[in-house]
């Protein structure tokens, strides 16, 4: 059985033909419209192209943004002018084919879950770092989506009261501390501190701003600054998980994102923030960490497998 995933990222339309054990068969991208309009036109488009030398079962659409617990609403999405966007039944009228509407980070996490680095658990927490930070769970082996469709905001919860203030409209919410933004900062601060941020100010003298591959290229060449810079964003990702942990209690979390790229890096002082702040750690079982397998691929996955699977 083959389902359509269509991926809409914020400056890119990702879409695939998935095969039922996750191989993308097919593969397109397009530039993602300004436009409402233009947008839905281009995913019937890609839609229709794919489905044209397959035999497609279902579709399935994953966007940022808050999606209703039937699948069928966007009730907000933060890149794009929807407001309670009924964009099931816009699709489907215009396809005449059953489409799944999910939120993008929910789908990459299925993704992951299903095919990627969470295979063989039942609870799983994947935690995505990249602009923002996206947050999926996975409990008993189903995605769970909260009362309206709209839980595991993970990185929206608040992490510092009074804290940076976050695109969502609050202050202080975790995606401030530990995504590739975050990092962006906290390695500017570096180079304005002087001392082990030598590297860093030199980037920055050259570039005017310090961008995040080049903060990636420090680490791993082991620039004490960089280095830095990673231990205070994995610090605040540990701390939360161990947060996580005492009220989801999954078996792994599983971290994606371009951050996750640094592999070992991060990981290392995440799960030392993580082990220092669980309760009770040295008296309970903790979880595993791994960095996600499926890359840019997972949210097409994971919606693909979603559509299937509803339908």
């Amino acid at each position: 059985m083959r389902n359509v995933g269509i991926d809409i990222g914020g400056t890119k339309i990702a879409g695939g033909v998935v095969d039922d054990d996750g191989t993308i068969i097919e593969k397109l991208r397009v530039d993602t419209p300004i436009d409402p309009a233009a947008l839905v036109d281009a995913v019937v488009d890609m839609a229709d192209h794919l489905r044209r030398a397959h035999e497609i079962h279902a579709i399935g659409v994953a966007a940022a943004g808050f999606i209703s617990r039937d699948r069928s609403t966007v009730i907000y999405a933060p890149n794009i002018d929807w407001r309670d966007e009924p964009l099931r039944a816009r699709l489907e009228q215009r396809l005449n084919a059953p489409v799944t509407i999910e939120n993008d980070a929910n789908a990459a996490g299925w993704g992951e879950y299903r095919f990627g680095a969470g295979q063989g658990v039942r609870d799983m927490v994947m935690l995505t770092m990249g602009t923002g930070v996206g947050g999926a769970v996975v409990t008993d082996g189903e995605l769970f989506r909260g009362g309206h469709g709209i839980g595991a905001e993970l990185g929206h919860m608040r992490f510092v009261r009074g804290g940076h203030p976050c695109g969502c409209g609050q202050n202080g919410c975790l995606e401030q501390y530990a995504s590739g933004r975050a990092l962006q900062r906290e390695a500017n601060a570096i180079a304005d501190e002087g001392g082990i941020g030598a590297a860093l100010a030199a980037v920055r003298e050259e570039r005017g701003a310090i961008p995040g591959p080049a903060v990636s290229r420090l680490v791993l060449a082991g620039d004490p600054g960089a280095v830095e810079a990673l231990r205070r964003v994995a610090t605040a990702l540990g701390e939360a998980c161990g947060g996580f942990q005492a009220v989801l209690d999954p078996e792994v979390f599983v971290i994606g994102g371009g951050v996750a790229q640094l592999g070992a890096d991060l990981l290392e002082p995440v799960k030392l923030a993580y082990e220092t702040s669980l309760p009770g750690y040295g008296e309970r079982p903790v979880a595993e960490f791994a960095i996600a397998r499926l890359g840019n691929d997972a949210g097409l996955i994971g919606v693909a497998d979603l559509a299937g699977k509803e339908r």
